[in-house]
Order: structure tokens, then sequence, then C-alpha cells
């Protein structure tokens, strides 16, 4: 016992947590690769052929250290966004990012308000500073702005997290309705607004960039994982006023965003037909998945990001669906916390996973009766 010590009573009191188990791990306890990989929110059309180039040329630089400002991303973005680069943060992702809001906000048993069911990294990042999570329900699998208000008035919570478009259920919020929401937060409150998924979005569902941005308490976080297929680089940004994003510098690891990452999102932010293409080619997929959903009894939900959910009735159904389409090397995943779970939730993929998917789902529902 003496020997562990060292660590602080909070690490010591958390469980180990894994927010999400990969489709690798699962592999390996089944001994098989999945035939369709479904269930990740990766973009499985995959980075413009104009980013591989740039990668495969920078790919000797390598054994260089990345620049430490990202500062030809920053003003690319900043070109992109109408704001200028001292208002952007670049990071390893969202997930990285919101690790760092996090510590830049919470201390012990610091309230913080977020949604029941809503993403769990967030989730994951608030119990390792030791912060307390304060959750309201999802209402209409949509998350609830007015209960979530109420709940940041009642905690005097100086950090609230917000997903539009949401994950896991796909569904949004009119951009009218977000900064209705932002506006009426505390101005000690620091609302942390997760958009990954705004390029598949409908337009009225994106609050535009100079309707929140003289908010110090607003912070938007996007990424280059989703719509611009770089999951595997592990590169996102945030932006904000300038006083709030200084605060990154004071605890980001300044050599976290990779040279391979840094110039592949440049590439893709550049690659504006790509973008199209892969906005095109997941609008097809969903619909494809929808149909395969109503054909065998399972209710779509309207989506506005890269997957989709299906209502499979109740939260014992949709798991046995998951398992047997795991059996049948289908990866997809399912939203965690009742009443969501009872839903399934399908990724947008090639044509060919796609025909996997439709061949499969009615021999697993016929099995299950």
């Amino acid at each position: 016992m003496d020997a562990f010590r060292r660590f602080t009573g909070l690490a010591e009191s958390l469980l180990p947590t894994v927010p999400f188990v990969g489709p690798e791990t699962q592999e390996r306890a089944m001994g098989a690769a999945f035939r369709a990989r479904l269930g990740a929110n990766e973009n499985g059309f995959g980075p413009a052929p104009s980013v591989i180039e740039a990668m495969r040329e920078a790919a000797p630089l390598s054994w260089r250290y990345a620049d430490p400002e990202n500062h030809d991303l920053r003003a690319a973005l900043g070109t992109h966004l109408c704001l200028s680069p001292g208002r952007i943060v670049v990071g390893e992702r969202i997930d990285g990012l919101l690790g760092l809001v996090v510590r830049l906000v919470v201390t012990h048993d610091t309230p913080v308000v977020t949604s029941l069911g809503a993403y769990p990294t967030f989730n994951y990042h608030v119990a390792g500073f030791g912060g307390r999570l304060v959750t309201v329900p999802y209402r209409a699998d949509r998350e609830d702005l007015d209960a979530l208000t109420e709940a940041v008035r009642r905690e005097d919570a100086p950090l609230v997290y917000l997903a539009n478009p949401d994950n896991p259920m796909g569904s949004w919020h009119r951009a009218e309705a977000i900064v209705e929401f932002a506006n009426a937060l505390p101005e000690t409150t620091l609302l942390v607004l997760d958009e990954a998924y705004c390029e598949f979005a409908p337009a009225d569902a994106v609050p535009a960039i100079d309707a929140l941005a003289d908010k110090p308490n607003v912070i938007r976080f996007r990424t280059f994982s989703k719509a611009y297929g770089l999951a595997g680089q592990r590169i996102g940004y945030g932006f904000g006023t300038t006083g709030t994003i200084s605060r990154f510098d004071r605890v980001r690891n300044h050599f976290g965003v990779n040279r391979l990452g840094q110039v592949a999102a440049l590439a893709a932010l550049a690659d504006e037909l790509w973008l199209a293409h892969v906005k095109s080619s997941v609008s097809r997929s969903l619909e494809r998945i929808a149909e395969i959903g109503r054909g065998n009894g399972l209710a779509p939900l309207p989506t506005a990001t890269n997957f989709i959910a299906l209502d499979c009735g109740d939260g014992a159904r949709a798991k046995t669906i998951l398992e047997e389409l795991a059996k049948e090397g289908i990866f997809i995943r399912m939203p965690g916390p009742a009443p969501l779970n009872r839903c399934i939730r399908i990724s947008a993929g090639p044509a060919a996973e796609i025909d996997i998917l439709a061949e499969t789902v009615p021999k697993v529902l016929a099995k299950l009766g």
C-alpha cells in the first residue's frame, strides 16, 4: 500500500476508464476484423487525395518537431473564419482541447453542467480534475437548453458543455436557439460549444461566427476528424475572444500537434471540392441506412451529422442487435443512458460496407424473432 502513496488521492479514487472501447480492442477479443466499420463516426470516405499527397511530401521532415505556435494553420483558419489568428487555438482534436478547458476552469468539486448521455470524453476530463458533474436529461432526443440553463443557475456552475449538432443522437437546435442559450448564461459561466459535426448540419443550425464572437464566456470547438477525414491525425481547433483563447497558452502542450497533422489540416482546409464530395457521399449513405432501418422496422431519427440513430424500441433489444451485428463483423455503437439507449447509432460509410449492413440486418432481426 505504501508504494502507492506517491499518487494523489483524486487519482486513487478514480476507476480505470475508457470513454469509448475501440473497434481494434473488440477485434482482438473476437480474433477477427470487422467487415464494416460503422461505429466511430469516422469519415470512411477518407481525406482528399490532395491531403494525402501533402502528407507524403512532408513525411521526410517528420524528424523535425512541429511548429509549436501552429502559425500557418491558425492563419489559414483565421481567413476561413474571418477571425484574427490570436482568437484561435489548435490542439489534439476536440478531445484534447476539452481537457485543457476543463483544466483551466475545474478544481475540486467544481460543478460542471452537461446532458445525461452527452459526449462521455468531456465527463472523463471533468472527473480527472476533480469536478462534480451535474447532468440534465435529454428532451425529445435533443439536449434540453432550458434545463441546462436552470442547472447552471442553480449550481452557479462556471462551465457548461453543449454539442450542436449532438452526439450521440444526431439531433440539433437552430442557430437562434443556441445564441439565445448563450446569452441567457451568467457571464461567469463558460459555454463550451462542441461543433464537431457542423459541416454536415443545415445552415440554420450553426450560429454565424459574429453571432457569438464577442462573448468572452463562449468557446467553439471544431475538428478535422469528421468531414475532413483526419481522425487519425488528432487535430482540432477552438475559437473565441482573444482573452479567452490566450489562457490556453498557459496550459497547452505546445508541441502536441504533430507536423503531419498540421500539414494535412492545411491541405484539407484548402480543398473545398473534396469537402463537398464528402458531404454528398455522407448524405447518400445516411439515406441508405435510413432505408435499411425503415425496411426492417427500425425507425431512423433526423440527423445533422455523419451518423444516424435507429430506434429499436427499447434498450435491451438495441443492445442485442448491436451484439449480434458485431458477431457478424459489423461495428456500430449505441447511446448509453435510457431512454437514448433504445437506439443503435450507425456511421455513414462506403457503399460496400453499407451493402454488408443491408444484407446482415434482416438476418440478425430474423434470428432475434
